[in-house]
């Protein structure tokens, strides 16, 4: 039986790879040749001297420690998700958030930096002040600790949370390696300047996927993710109503698009893109916050399967992309290529694809071993 399960780990881990080395679809050899030299580019301008590439990360690193540890992360999120269906891409988009600034270390959950509390964290960063589900990660957390206290991370709880969160949403399964440590440190500075914004073009958004080492393909199957969940009203007002400063729309739009986008998003001429929040939203305002969602993006002639199917990608086509920067991939042709390839069959290959680039978005730049601490309360670091 163990040998069973030793196969099964191997299988899974090594096909993505097996799958990644062959020229995907919507790619040319050139542009395979220069996803490697970007992959290259981005080791030499890594954010971090020390290795925290992964390789340290182990699949059931808790077997010994606390065997139910990914059981009872399942079964919380479970409870949580048919109480709440809008906490998959809430919590899909706070791992994304943390993994994206210093790798996935739960440095985006700290209340106070390394100790102090007059220095400013990466929740505070305008990119990060709409995120949600930070409750959710703690009731989750609490759960762990009465099983195990002080043995099981929030970094690997965050990363096992996306996963089963992307699956409980219709999306691919894959596996989690685990064995991640916290930071006591939070980024707020890297966080304001380095979050992908709503309003980027197609180069800025591929210059700052690249410099973490992920190429154009990896880019727009990340971006993928957008297909579950609600974009708010607030990361696409401008581009409604006063898109580059102009007080006019975004001319880009289809104009049957504007008035169906503008109809679930009245003006509202108050709205900054660089202030998209200014106060944390509340528990009972997350389901009242206008926006749309990729699925009411397509028109009704357009059929669409399951949520997490093409449909993001089949929006970008018809030029239905609801923020500016997922509509830019459009602008060039490498990426334009690529969304095309995703839109054209049954989604499997964005499914694939999608699974094995979420598998190396939860090893990014990981602390592993006598790195970082294991947080017995996530907003907290522990102190001496």
């Amino acid at each position: 039986m163990r040998s069973c399960i030793n196969l099964w780990i191997v299988v899974a881990l090594v096909v993505p790879v097996l799958l990644s080395l062959r020229r995907p679809r919507g790619e040319t050899k050139t542009q395979t040749a220069s996803s490697s030299f970007s992959v290259k580019l981005a080791n030499s301008l890594h954010f971090n001297k020390r290795i925290r590439d992964g390789s340290n990360l182990e699949y059931d690193f808790y077997r010994n420690t606390c065997p139910q540890a990914e059981g009872i992360v399942r079964s919380a999120l479970t409870r949580i998700y048919f109480d709440h269906r809008d906490v998959a891409p809430a919590l899909l988009r706070l791992f994304f958030h943390d993994c994206f600034i210093q790798g996935c270390d739960a440095s985006l959950l700290l209340d106070e930096n390394d100790g102090n509390n007059n220095r400013s964290v990466e929740k505070q960063a305008v990119p990060n002040q709409t995120l949600r589900g930070f409750d959710k990660i703690d009731l989750i957390k609490e759960e762990v600790e009465q099983a195990c206290p002080g043995v099981v991370s929030c970094a690997d709880i965050v990363s096992l949370a996306a996963r089963d969160s992307v699956l409980l949403a219709g999306g691919p399964f894959y596996p989690v390696l685990t064995g991640r440590r916290d930071n006591h440190q939070s980024f707020f500075k890297e966080a304001t300047d380095q979050i992908p914004r709503p309003d980027d073009n197609v180069t800025r958004t591929l210059h700052l996927f690249n410099l973490r080492g992920f190429n154009a393909r990896e880019t727009v199957s990340l971006l993928g993710g957008h297909n579950i969940g609600k974009i708010g009203c607030d990361f696409i007002q401008q581009r409604l109503y006063n898109f580059h400063n102009t007080r006019q729309p975004d001319p880009t739009i289809p104009l049957d698009f504007l008035r169906q986008m503008r109809l679930n998003c009245p003006n509202n001429s108050n709205t900054n893109i660089d202030e998209f929040v200014t106060s944390k939203p509340t528990s009972s305002d997350v389901h009242s916050k206008p926006g749309m969602s990729y699925m009411q993006a397509l028109s009704s002639s357009v059929s669409s399967g399951s949520t997490f199917d093409t449909h993001y990608f089949q929006s970008l086509l018809r030029g239905r992309g609801l923020l500016f920067a997922d509509q830019q991939l459009m602008a060039e042709d490498r990426t334009a290529k690529l969304v095309s390839a995703y839109a054209s069959d049954d989604g499997s290959t964005f499914r694939m694809d999608f699974a094995r680039v979420m598998l190396k978005m939860s090893n990014l730049d990981v602390l592993t071993g006598p790195q970082g601490q294991v947080r017995l309360n996530c907003s907290k670091p522990v102190t001496s």
